[in-house]
């Protein structure tokens, strides 16, 4: 019996420490897996010390969340070319227009490196509020002869996505052509009951990157932020907001504060161009016709250009752009994120600027959406104060807005927050806009939030409790995975 005892034991501490080595082995392998992907060292030490100090929940999280999953080409160079025929042919055709010299550079960074093609004479209205660009999509949807392309992150099943839903069937029943593209994981409350609707009433409806298991792990962290709508070539938007009820509604905690564009003329060319390639990446077709890239006269004064940036371009050309923005700065660099998770190029940018007598300042949101991106940017504060950056906390709700106003000459709207998601992980899309009237326009929107804000000062921000700053402390740690 005590034989039989002893033998069972055994079995037991044999079977229990070989689970521990396996586990150990997989943590270890996980870790060497990291390590030789050769990522940003932050974002490395980053997934090291989850894997480390919480062994279980981080490799969970490791495994949904931090493979890399890069497509090294959505499209041949080839079919890219044969996509960008025509706008560029658009581009060639204007009448040259004098650049400002301290963009020049900005603007050739952009051509390099994402063929975004600088139009002039465009025509824009900027949108702060929910009610107003809802009122003016609808009013666009309805004067659409030909066809209609929409692409966003959000597409929820609500009152306002039904009433656009509503005016996109009534379009596609008129003859005009209908395309939508949503995100998956981003709509993942939509039921397909919704989407399904409109496909049987003759819109093609398409969603970027599926999520099914086992593909669960390969896809969830890459998603397609952009907010983008195209009406018959020559009318577009851009901006931060989605199709949902919340950006008319608001949050419990007030309005939902957010920046979204209408740009009529050549500039739409660069809207329709990232449309049609992620049209490409869903639907593997190639859309290339003429009428998607119509003749447009001059409609106002303001040079576009539509800049996106994608998991499978290494060059995160909207960050550098940003970058260099934000050094081309001579007077004054104002910015609105929803997020502050800067990468260490884009602290130090903001922070060089700042300490070079550059007027800069950060508004971000009193109280954020996510508890842990709110600690996660609260982080960064004491950085940003420190080299002179004015700090200011959006009171009035959550501010999501993504605009970013220069010098009265530059501005940029599009769907890129201030952090690591959206310069490494995220599908994005920014128009950045050389005008002199927008750019006022800009900044007297910024400080009109400004005093719906409060400024944080670096001394009574030092003074905080130390519950606050030893939890944004360890979140910041993981501020390259949020």
């Amino acid at each position: 019996m005590n034989d039989m005892l002893t033998w069972h034991e055994i079995f037991r501490l044999v079977a229990s420490w070989s689970v521990y080595l396996i586990y150990l082995a997989v943590i270890i392998s996980t870790i060497w897996v990291v390590v030789l992907e050769n990522r940003n060292p932050v974002k490395t030490i980053a997934w090291v010390l989850v894997l480390v100090f919480m062994p279980v929940l981080g490799l969970v999280f490791y495994f949904f969340f931090g493979r890399t999953h890069r497509r090294d080409q959505i499209i041949s160079k080839r079919s890219y070319s044969k996509l960008l025929k025509r706008p560029e042919a658009e581009y060639l055709s204007q009448d040259s227009e004098e650049v400002l010299p301290e963009f020049e550079g900005l603007i050739s960074l952009f051509q390099h490196t994402n063929r975004a093609f600088p139009f002039s004479n465009n025509y824009t209205e900027i949108y702060t509020t929910g009610t107003d660009w809802i009122a003016a999509l609808v009013r666009e949807l309805q004067l659409a002869q030909d066809h209609i392309h929409l692409q966003s992150y959000i597409f929820a099943d609500d009152v306002i996505g039904q009433q656009i839903q509503s005016v996109l069937i009534e379009k596609a029943s008129q003859g005009v052509a209908v395309k939508v593209i949503y995100d998956d994981v981003g709509s993942w409350q939509t039921p397909s009951a919704f989407f399904n609707k409109m496909m049987e009433a003759g819109i093609e409806v398409r969603s970027f990157l599926k999520v099914r298991f086992p593909l669960f792990t390969h896809k969830i962290n890459y998603r397609n932020h952009r907010k983008l709508v195209v009406i018959d070539g020559h009318t577009g938007f851009i901006g931060g907001m989605n199709i949902a009820e919340r950006y008319v509604k608001g949050v419990p905690w007030g309005i939902w504060r957010d920046t979204h564009m209408l740009i009529r003329g050549k500039a739409v060319h660069g809207l329709q161009t990232s449309f049609l390639l992620d049209w490409y990446f869903t639907d593997r077709t190639l859309l290339t016709s003429a009428h998607y890239f119509p003749v447009t006269e001059n409609m106002g004064t303001a040079m576009i250009q539509v800049v996106t940036s994608s998991p499978e371009q290494p060059g995160q050309e909207i960050v550098m752009g940003l970058i260099k923005a934000i050094s081309n700065a001579k007077h004054y660099f104002y910015v609105q994120s929803p997020y502050f998770l800067p990468n260490e190029a884009m602290l130090n940018a903001l922070q060089t600027a700042a300490l070079a007598g550059v007027d800069v300042r950060l508004m971000i949101p009193e109280q954020a959406d996510t508890k842990l991106v709110q600690w996660g940017s609260r982080s960064y504060v004491t950085d940003v104060l420190q080299a002179g950056v004015k700090v200011f906390f959006y009171q009035k709700g959550f501010l999501h807005s993504k605009l970013m106003v220069s010098d009265d000459i530059l501005t940029t709207i599009g769907s890129t927050n201030m952090d690591f998601r959206s310069f490494e992980h995220n599908f994005e899309a920014n128009a950045f806009i050389y005008d002199e009237q927008v750019a006022v326009q800009a900044r007297e929107i910024f400080l009109a939030d400004q005093r719906d804000s409060r400024q944080i000062y670096l001394k009574q921000w030092q003074k905080r409790s130390r519950r606050s700053r030893v939890i944004e402390s360890f979140i910041r740690l993981m501020s390259p995975l949020l």
